[in-house]
């Protein structure tokens, strides 16, 4: 797989306060952060602790109920879809389509978004699915595709749409080994090319090999954060070190 090509600088990301609520469950509990252009921001932490739904609130398909989050400087929630071309998102599962080939989850963004003609999106979409090792399933279907498959199509169908800022929650989740690596292996490729990246994962080697910045997240809040080699190696909180220790980190 050939590295991604990225031409666009990164988005800033900025969250000051933000809570969100689901009836009786406190999802995100007064966090703040800000995330400069072209960073790798992890996020790990239990089921449930809210990483997931910060995701949600930064992409826009959730609203804060309290404080807010911006790109660029450009509110994000309600008021602020008009950012949301910046964003490329892959939920977790990838919302994929069961009656669309893989190019034409390729084709789908860059001809909403950005008013390409037809042929030289073709084009384009095809080098994307050659970059991702998925030019000879160019016809298949996602029910014809493996797990890690249908994931690298995923990520390849949101950097597409060229944008600046790319939300992965838990890219490898499910997958076996070998899938996990090639989805890992092709998040490599565009490390450093000015995307910035927030990622919720359980992969602490992926962590500590990209990320510029790790949250520890808990029970909505974000308990601690650093640099991967210290909060990893060192962590100051006992709810983090024991975290880490289910998963040997």
């Amino acid at each position: 797989m050939g590295a991604a090509q990225i031409t666009k600088a990164g988005a800033a990301v900025a969250i000051a306060h933000a809570s969100k609520r689901f009836r009786a469950v406190q999802a995100l509990r007064d966090v703040s952060l800000a995330i400069g252009p072209g960073m790798v921001q992890c996020f790990i932490g239990p089921a449930g602790a809210g990483k997931s739904t910060l995701l949600r609130c930064i992409g826009g398909s959730e609203a804060v109920d309290e404080g807010t989050i911006t790109i660029d400087g450009e509110l994000i929630g309600r008021e602020g879809a008009g950012t949301r071309h910046v964003i490329g998102t892959v939920p977790q599962p990838p919302e994929l389509f069961d009656h669309m080939t893989a190019l034409q989850h390729i084709l789908e963004g860059p001809l909403a978004l950005l008013r390409r003609s037809r042929r030289d999106t073709v084009v384009e979409a095809m080098a994307a699915l050659e970059r991702v090792g998925l030019a000879d399933r160019r016809d298949s279907y996602p029910s014809e595709l493996s797990g890690g498959a249908r994931q690298r199509l995923a990520i390849a169908r949101a950097l597409a749409a060229k944008p600046r800022l790319m939300l992965l929650d838990e890219p490898t989740a499910g997958l076996d080994p070998e899938e996990a690596g090639e989805v890992l292996a092709m998040m490599r490729n565009f490390v450093g090319s000015g995307l910035t990246l927030i990622v919720a994962t359980h992969d602490i080697g992926f962590v500590r090999e990209v990320a510029d910045d790790v949250a520890f997240m808990d029970t909505g809040e974000i308990v601690e954060r650093g640099r991967p080699e210290e909060l990893i190696a060192a962590p100051k909180q006992a709810r983090t070190r024991d975290f880490l220790a289910t998963l040997g980190g």
